[in-house]
């Protein structure tokens, strides 16, 4: 009878640990939940900008001096394309986060919106604008593509990232996350 005592407690001590190693391996830490929900969005900061425009061609560019310059004439969707793919598994990234809390769920939701918002833009009018580019095609349609991108969502883009920065913010303060936030 107590080896079969011992051997329940022995089997409920494995268990315990199990089940803690199983809930502790299940959360992340705060810094890990930051840099998934937060920090990561620093990818898609330039969005809906001149600047996000100005990348995207840039990747185009050719200089007679220096052969090695010399493109293929897909650079920028390609560059383009692989942009999504990382901000796709971000997205994915953001969408397995434990959030404990109701501050973790705001954070998560809000994550999830900003992606979800710019990766279908990425994926129909940049990458068109970033065809364009490469094609060489005119200054004109490669700027109304810009415009009407920002036009439709720069102004949700900068308030969705807004209200996340700003949860990003008391959050990192919160739990003592040291962060250069472009200041």
């Amino acid at each position: 009878m107590n080896k079969l005592q011992a051997l329940s407690q022995k089997s409920r001590f494995s268990i315990l640990i199990i089940t803690t190693l199983f809930f502790s391996a299940c959360s992340e830490t705060p810094e890990r939940f930051f840099d998934i929900a937060i920090l990561n969005t620093n990818m898609i900061n330039d969005f809906a900008s001149a600047d996000l425009a100005r990348h995207i061609n840039d990747e185009t560019k050719e200089y007679p001096d220096i052969p090695s310059s010399k493109k293929k004439g897909d650079e920028a969707a390609v560059s383009l394309n692989n942009k999504i793919l990382y901000l796709e598994q971000s997205l994915d990234k953001v969408k397995k986060l434990s959030a404990s809390g109701e501050e973790e769920k705001e954070i998560k939701a809000l994550s999830q919106q900003l992606y979800e918002l710019v990766i279908p833009v990425y994926k129909n009018e940049y990458l068109a604008y970033a065809k364009l580019c490469d094609s060489k095609g005119s200054q004109t349609a490669k700027d109304e593509i810009i415009k009407s991108i920002d036009e439709k969502y720069g102004a949700r883009f900068e308030q969705h990232f807004n209200a996340l920065m700003e949860k990003g913010k008391v959050y990192a303060q919160k739990h003592n996350i040291q962060v250069n936030w472009g200041q």
